[in-house]
């Protein structure tokens, strides 16, 4: 009897058999994880985003090894907690207090608790389609569900929870037009968990508008997206001035930690004690440790050259497909994107849907995984690239895509 309900505890981590066999990875270093026959992967998943720098970086490991030897959890303020705060809030701008949690869904829970309190007001707006985290409410309208690809005037919606469409300039007036009682507005800065669907010309910015104007807060959740085009986040560089943003994944490198960072008028309610906040392991020393390590490696990284060697990539991709008589495109960034069985990456969810083939996306996860190359199965799964995906892995990656589009010609092409 296996007692583990699906061999993981996370649902995103399930793999289809290869050969028969069932995935077990072992450990990981750099670009690579090992599964427990000693096999070698360049990995693409890297954590789901949570692994920038590369698997087991030395020195995160060094600096949160030696906070778990000082004490894993010693309850009261610790010595190393006002240090990673004043780090991260270095890097996110007016948004200059930070409470730590320990994961994306904690995080965005806590900016829709910190939005209904400063504005007295009981509901949330996501993006239909979008990933904010498992909890309850902001799981509603997810990827795949069946509330996210909605018609005009069928707006889905419970107690807490609307959804709006990404990419529709006029569903956003509509929305409030049609709720009085919106504290916040979640915005992503790409629309990743539904394959990476970038935002077009100006959206964001008109998402922003109108949203202050009718009174709502905007969270931005950054979980996957900050700190992964350049040290801080992607809403600022993209112009917007959020009330509040959720961070995690990256600002660890895998050690689970996450925080919200906003306003201080906003988050006044937690300083005063009038909104409750909590959490056991919440900023414990090995989380505090990872993000004032990883952090600074951050700020000293080549971005542009990790983009830039991405990009080449997803050109490589592309060509690869259509030299085999396929035709396939991507979305995203160099180091974040989404591969698509289609002429044309979707510009919104309802293309996604048209796009997205879960056959091909499986078949191209198999024929990788054979070449020694992780990637996710789903039609909305991403390539991740880390900063030790060096230009010697990411050729050995060009190869396997071209070999992968070669198997699966015959029977996609």
């Amino acid at each position: 009897m296996r007692n583990l309900i699906g061999d993981v505890s996370s649902a995103a981590r399930i793999l289809p058999e290869l050969n028969g066999e069932t995935l077990f990875i072992r450990n990981g270093k750099d670009a690579f994880v090992y599964d427990d026959q000693g096999r070698r992967y360049i990995d693409t998943a890297l954590g789901f985003g949570a692994v920038l720098l590369g698997h087991a970086n030395s020195d995160v490991n060094e600096q949160v090894a030696a906070a778990l030897a000082d004490s894993a959890a010693p309850s009261w303020a610790h010595v190393r907690e006002h240090a990673a705060a004043t780090t991260l809030a270095a890097h996110t701008g007016a948004l200059s207090k930070v409470i730590f949690t320990n994961s994306g869904s904690e995080a965005v829970h806590l900016a829709c608790r910190a939005a209904r309190a400063y504005t007295g007001r009981g509901r949330i707006a996501k993006m239909a389609a979008g990933f904010d985290g498992w909890f309850d409410d902001v799981s509603f309208g997810n990827v795949s569900s069946d509330e996210a690809n909605f018609a005009d005037g069928q707006r889905p919606v419970t107690p807490r929870t609307t959804l709006l469409r990404f990419n529709d300039f006029d569903d956003v007036e509509r929305l409030f037009a049609e709720n009085l009682d919106i504290a916040a507005v979640i915005l992503e800065p790409m629309l990743a968990n539904a394959g990476c669907i970038m935002p077009a010309p100006g959206y964001l910015l008109h998402v922003q508008e109108v949203a202050h104007r009718h009174g709502a807060l905007v969270i931005c959740d950054e979980v996957l997206m900050g700190f992964r085009l350049f040290a801080g986040l992607a809403g600022l560089q993209a112009g917007l001035d959020p009330d509040i943003a959720s961070v995690g994944k990256a600002i660890g490198n895998g050690v689970p930690v996450s925080a919200i960072v906003g306003k201080p008028h906003i988050l006044a309610g937690f300083e005063e004690g009038r909104v409750l906040r909590g959490g056991t392991f919440s900023g414990n020393p090995m989380a505090c440790a990872a993000v004032t390590s990883t952090l600074a490696q951050l700020d000293d990284a080549d971005y542009q050259r990790l983009i830039a060697r991405g990009e080449a990539l997803r050109v490589s991709v592309e060509a690869s497909f259509k030299a085999h008589g396929m035709t396939v495109s991507t979305s995203g960034y160099g180091n974040v994107f989404g591969i698509w069985p289609s002429a044309q990456a979707p510009t919104s969810y309802a293309e996604a849907l048209e796009c997205g083939d879960a056959e091909f996306s499986k078949a191209l996860h198999l024929a990788l995984r054979e070449l020694g190359v992780l990637v996710m199965p789903s039609p909305y799964g991403r390539v991740y690239l880390s900063f030790a995906h060096d230009d010697e892995v990411v050729e050995e990656m060009k190869a396997a895509f071209e070999a992968a589009a070669s198997k699966l010609a015959g029977r996609f092409g």
